[in-house]
């Protein structure tokens, strides 16, 4: 795949450079500022980016605004945030964008290549990476998780594939069923985690949330 590497600190830099061309990943820019970024990003339309939060020349959050800026250039650009903070409100705005796969890891949470390789294919062919400790700042609604409960299976396996970044007509199309019943089964679904309808919040969004949430606590256990 073709990679855009965003890191503003140099040795870390060129650890993931070296890390994904050892993976077979071809690196067509790797940048040190948010405009080096956005540059890039319009520029060479990467397969995938990889994009830290904080960068030069406030060191705040000009990595995070230059993907969401090349998103709005270029829809469904995939974005894989890579970063040691978690920024709320940029970082919904990413996710609440339902064109193209989006990730948000934590530095601290990566073990080893063949785990930020996945997450970083996951993105790029439309799918979802979230860091537990990410979705655990960006759950909305603590109310949505006791809701997963009084799912049906049916129900559930269409949220499990919503949380991999599947679109109601592929989601159709791996269960074998028509779009209008998917969609169905995704108004019951938010209904249910109590996730009404809001201007302000994507209901898509906030009921992954709450699937990864309850997933990540399951594993921890």
């Amino acid at each position: 795949m073709r990679v855009v590497v965003a890191e503003d600190l140099y040795l870390l830099r060129d650890g993931i450079v070296r890390l994904l061309e050892s993976y077979g990943h071809q690196i067509v820019a790797a940048t040190a500022t948010g405009q080096e970024t956005l540059t890039a990003l319009i520029d060479t339309r990467p397969d995938v980016a990889v994009v830290d939060v904080r960068m030069p020349p406030t060191n705040t959050d000009e990595g995070l605004r230059a993907a969401l800026d090349a998103r709005r250039r270029i829809p469904g650009l995939p974005v894989l945030i890579l970063s040691q903070h978690v920024e709320q409100l940029y970082a919904r705005e990413l996710l609440t964008d339902q064109t193209g796969g989006v990730g948000y890891l934590l530095k601290e949470s990566v073990f080893d290549g063949d785990q930020f390789n996945d997450a970083l294919q996951r993105v790029a062919a439309g799918g979802t990476a979230l860091d537990p400790a990410v979705v655990a700042k960006l759950l909305a609604r603590p109310t949505a998780a006791s809701g997963l409960q009084r799912l049906t299976d049916r129900e559930r396996s269409v949220l499990a594939l919503m949380a991999e970044g599947l679109s109601n007509a592929a989601i159709a199309n791996r269960l074998f069923l028509s779009e209008s019943a998917i969609s169905k089964y995704t108004t019951t679904t938010f209904d249910k985690l109590d996730i009404s309808a809001d201007d302000n919040a994507n209901r898509r969004v906030l009921a992954v949330l709450a699937y990864l949430d309850q997933d990540s606590a399951r594993r921890a256990r």
